[in-house]
């Protein structure tokens, strides 16, 4: 028996019973969540119950201030890997950082999400020469810029979002908070298998320099 024979066979077995059909029915596809005016919101809670950290901005012009303002606090070396759309950005003198790929001796990363999540609380990484991908797994502190208008309802957003752009990347890394693993002893640990901090930094002005 051929295959178009096999399958003529199933079509008609199910359409000649009422049960296989109520059995063979696909279930409605569920929407996507809409939160309107709740959408912030949604996403910064969402953070916040991934163990991120996070802060508003004004513009992304003022984002050299506050990643220094937090390395300091933490005394953390002023020492990093900048994102090259973030690299031209008004960053004082005396403070190295580069737009290379993250080292494996790197401690700092500084990163522009492509998008977020607001359902899930994930940050969408775009892969490629503005966005390296080592940035997001190799340094142990993470500090991420996402404009307000660049966070998504729902994941299907953030589809809908690539296929305008008009070119899919490598990878697209979705980032819900600091690595973790619960291997040892059930226990869960920061850290394991990338940045063990993560902090957002929300720009709710539109425009600036990208």
């Amino acid at each position: 028996m051929n295959r178009e024979l096999f399958l003529h066979g199933i079509r008609q077995a199910i359409a000649s019973s009422p049960g296989l059909r109520a059995r063979s029915a696909l279930p409605e596809r569920p929407q996507p969540p809409v939160y309107g005016d709740g959408r912030i919101g949604q996403f910064t809670d969402r953070l916040e119950a991934h163990a991120c950290s996070w802060e508003e901005i004004e513009t992304l012009e003022a984002l050299p201030g506050r990643v220094l303002a937090w390395l300091d606090e933490r005394r953390i070396e002023r020492r990093m890997a900048v994102a090259p759309p973030l690299g031209g950005l008004p960053w004082p003198d005396g403070v190295y950082h580069h737009s290379a790929p993250a080292g494996i001796d790197e401690s700092v990363a500084v990163s522009l999400a492509f998008a977020g999540i607001a359902e899930s609380g994930s940050l969408a990484m775009y892969s490629g020469p503005d966005s390296p991908i080592t940035h997001n797994y190799v340094p142990e502190f993470h500090l991420i810029a996402i404009r307000a208008e660049d966070v998504c309802d729902s994941q299907e957003g953030v589809w809908a979002k690539l296929r305008a752009r008009g070119d899919m990347p490598r990878a697209l890394n979705l980032i819900a908070g600091p690595s973790r693993t619960g291997d040892v002893e059930q226990t869960i640990q920061l850290g394991a298998h990338g940045p063990r901090q993560v902090h957002v930094l929300l720009v709710r002005a539109k425009g600036g320099k990208s």
